[in-house]
């Protein structure tokens, strides 16, 4: 199978993954089904089944660092900002399943 989508380009693990983080965030009102959307466009563009699985993941690691560090940022102590970023990583991880998904469907669409 081509790394190559439609439009004659190759896909891109970090273009993918950065798609899925934005249309996270944007679609974080829909629980489950902005986490499929967000995984079914980054995996298309990532352009294969293998580049959205990876996409998934720096994109699941990426948020995982960005909630530690804006809980951080946004308390000014280290410890119970590290806290509530693990909260936020909690509620992270319930979207990361559909994200998943969406992932490989996407990566098997491209």
């Amino acid at each position: 199978m081509s790394n190559v989508n439609s439009s004659g380009s190759q896909g891109s693990v970090l273009s993918g993954s950065i798609w899925m983080i934005v249309i996270s965030v944007l679609l974080f009102w829909l629980p489950g089904v902005g986490g499929f959307i967000s995984g079914l466009v980054g995996g298309k563009i990532a352009g294969g089944v293998g580049s959205a699985l990876a996409a998934w993941l720096v994109s699941s690691i990426l948020f995982g660092v960005l909630f530690a560090a804006f809980g951080t940022m946004l308390t000014g102590m280290i410890v119970v900002g590290f806290i509530a970023g693990l909260g936020g990583l909690f509620i992270a991880f319930i979207d990361a399943g559909a994200r998943l998904l969406g992932a490989i469907i996407g990566g098997f669409l491209a």
